[in-house]
């Protein structure tokens, strides 16, 4: 399966050919390479317990070569300890992405909007790619967006949850309104979810529970992968206006009396 090169996604000047990122958690890190060979995606999350793993297994050594490195600030509970993160995941050798996770809510996990926007002016200061994630809000994406954010991560569902695009509606206002690129990030459970972000215009989603609690894990990346350059496709292409029923072909001139 090879991507089209004709239309990358462009996130902060760096262009990439899949629009589906994979996450590397919930799974045995044996697992995490034959999990990205079958989804083939360019950006890969992680957590960055995983790579100061302090003796024990590295997940970088279980990540095939070649992939652009998308590492979170999870457990960073504001903007100050979100930057500190970063430049911890920049001397681990990560790289200048950054996947903003600001969140104190700790029964739904749902962002702190507020300080991600901070944290967001901060690190693009600094220097890094900002990729916040993101309760779908269209007032607080656009100043996130002005703030310097490469794109912005609005969650479909409650993190994994599986239960796909509940806030379709809010996202397809971002998608509408801002001009950098828009990824779904966290709920989505299903293939056929993912390639319906992308008939709305998202640029890219993000996957992680659904691949990861999938009987075949490999698999499911796989039809992700799949789904998501059908949506692509279909975007593309112009889909047809909702309307009521009629023929695709006339029904006149052939089924007249004498």
């Amino acid at each position: 399966m090879s991507s089209d090169n004709s239309d990358p996604l462009n996130l902060g000047g760096h262009l990439f050919h899949s629009r589906l990122i994979l996450g590397s958690g919930k799974y045995p890190l044996p697992q995490i390479r034959e999990v990205v060979a079958a989804g083939e995606p360019d950006i890969v999350t992680l957590a960055l317990r995983r790579v100061n793993a302090q003796g024990q297994a590295n997940i970088l050594d279980y990540l095939p070569e070649g992939k652009t490195l998308l590492p979170n600030t999870s457990g960073a509970r504001a903007a100050a300890e979100a930057l500190t993160l970063a430049h911890l995941a920049r001397e681990l050798g990560c790289g200048d992405f950054i996947k903003i996770e600001v969140i104190t809510d700790t029964k739904h996990l749902l962002p702190d909007n507020e300080e991600t926007l901070a944290a967001v002016k901060l690190l693009t200061q600094a220097g890094f790619v900002a990729l916040p994630y993101m309760t779908p809000d269209l007032v607080m994406a656009r100043k996130m967006a002005q703030a310097g954010a490469a794109a912005i991560m609005p969650l479909g569902a409650p993190i994994g949850s599986n239960k796909g695009l509940t806030t379709r509606e809010l996202i397809r206002l971002m998608i509408e309104e801002l001009d950098v690129p828009i990824i779904v990030d966290a709920g989505i459970g299903r293939p056929s979810q993912a390639c319906e972000a992308m008939e709305m215009g998202a640029s890219a989603v993000m996957v992680n529970t659904a691949v990861a609690t999938a009987e075949d894990p490999p698999a499911m990346a796989k039809a992700f992968a799949l789904a998501v350059r059908a949506g692509r496709a279909a975007y593309l292409a112009g889909l047809g206006p909702v309307a009521e029923a009629t023929p695709s072909s006339p029904l006149t001139g052939f089924l007249g009396t004498d």
